[in-house]
């Protein structure tokens, strides 16, 4: 296979990646975050916790997986990301780890403030990594500081790591960090609509409306401001030559990042899939059809991920300091035996992973309701 392709597949591999964890594990966030609220009493939080047990830890492996196909794939991303993003990063990561001691903790000991103690820590554990996502992809579309010296190391340009993090707080990076908290627990109002029942699924479906409305009118915001932001264009780079990421000229152009919409009029499918999938998942969810609002919830997902990689491709990470540094696709790639060896593993694993996971949702489909929980009040998180 030749090396271009290689570069192209694995952009596309990515992607997907990324959209297997927004929908696999923004659903289980969404969840998290909208716990407190949906459940008015103890037994309907347990019944919404309870609804993504069985799975929400499995679904973390999307998450390693990504990390671990930045890493093997585009080493100067990750090394890019990790030098500038790195207290970002660490906040996902602390988030993150909230999650574990919510879930297994939060029903051990039957007193009213403990447990409300452990939904606020899981509320903040699942909400708090999509707006941080949103907002470093936000901050991907506006650049991040950074540029490779005459030795070819990669150098931080950010004044200092504090000062780095709170830079990453723009406004437009935070409107991206809306839009990523809006539609993962969308996503999660869906589930919970799906796993429900009664009072509850009621208010889990007015939840899901709301915050898909929201998604949708601040996903529409950003594409307008987008517009508006400086963009980069790429000269003299080749998707068959070696991975020099100095080889190229950059041009910072107002708007440039709408370019690949004119040159691709079928990338407009990725803007009108986030769109379209929102809409309908509010309108399935309305009809009580909760099983096809969620298929069409992670395709506005899929949509909203995808319209960001296509409006910045060939780019992956660009420079905001020295735009010749910027790194893309055709040139922050491993060698073509290194990406060869990961696809023939990617096409082994990924089938069996999907397999297993399908298997998993449906051996524990069903309503999660709270006669359940009080019938297993002690085997049940």
């Amino acid at each position: 296979m030749e090396y271009a392709i290689l570069r192209i597949v694995w952009w596309a591999l990515v992607g997907v990646l990324l959209i297997g964890f927004m929908i696999m594990d923004g659903h289980d966030m969404g969840v998290g975050a909208l716990s407190p609220f949906v459940g008015k009493t103890d037994s309907e939080r347990r019944a919404a916790i309870n609804s993504v047990a069985p799975h929400w830890d499995g679904n973390q492996v999307w998450f390693v997986t990504v990390g671990g196909a930045i890493f093997a794939a585009w080493p100067m991303v990750y090394a890019a990301s990790f030098s500038i993003l790195y207290i970002a990063i660490l906040a996902v990561l602390w988030t993150l780890f909230l999650r574990a001691p919510a879930f297994d903790y939060r029903s051990k000991i039957e007193n009213p403030k403990w447990r409300s103690t452990w939904d606020w820590v899981l509320f903040v554990g699942s909400a708090v990594p999509p707006l941080l996502f949103g907002v470093a992809f936000g901050n991907v579309l506006l650049g991040v500081p950074f540029h490779f010296d005459e030795n070819m190391r990669l150098v931080s340009d950010a004044a200092n790591p504090i000062l780095g993090f709170l830079a990453l707080l723009s406004p437009f990076a935070l409107l991206c960090g809306l839009v990523s908290v809006c539609m993962t627990i969308a996503h999660g109002g869906v589930f919970l609509t799906l796993r429900t029942e009664g009072a509850m699924q009621e208010r889990a479906r007015k939840a899901a409306t709301i915050f898909s409305i929201l998604a949708i009118v601040l996903f529409a915001i950003g594409g307008f401001w987008v517009g508006y932001i400086n963009g980069y264009v790429a000269h003299n780079l080749s998707a068959i030559g070696d991975s020099d990421p100095l080889a190229k000229t950059v041009e910072v152009v107002k708007g440039a990042w709408l370019n690949n919409y004119s040159t691709y009029p079928i990338a407009i499918l990725a803007p009108a899939l986030g769109f379209l999938g929102l809409i309908l998942s509010i309108v399935f969810n309305t009809k009580n059809k909760s099983g096809t609002a969620f298929i069409f919830s992670g395709v506005g997902i899929a949509g909203i991920i995808l319209t960001a990689g296509i409006s910045m491709f060939p780019f992956i990470m660009p420079s905001s300091s020295v735009p010749g540094s910027s790194l893309t696709a055709w040139d922050a790639t491993s060698s073509e035996h290194s990406l060869l060896v990961m696809l023939v593993v990617a096409i082994i694993f990924t089938p069996i992973i999907l397999v297993y996971t399908a298997w998993v949702y449906k051996i524990m489909r069903g309503k999660v309701t709270v006669a359940r929980i009080e019938e297993n009040s002690k085997t049940m998180y």
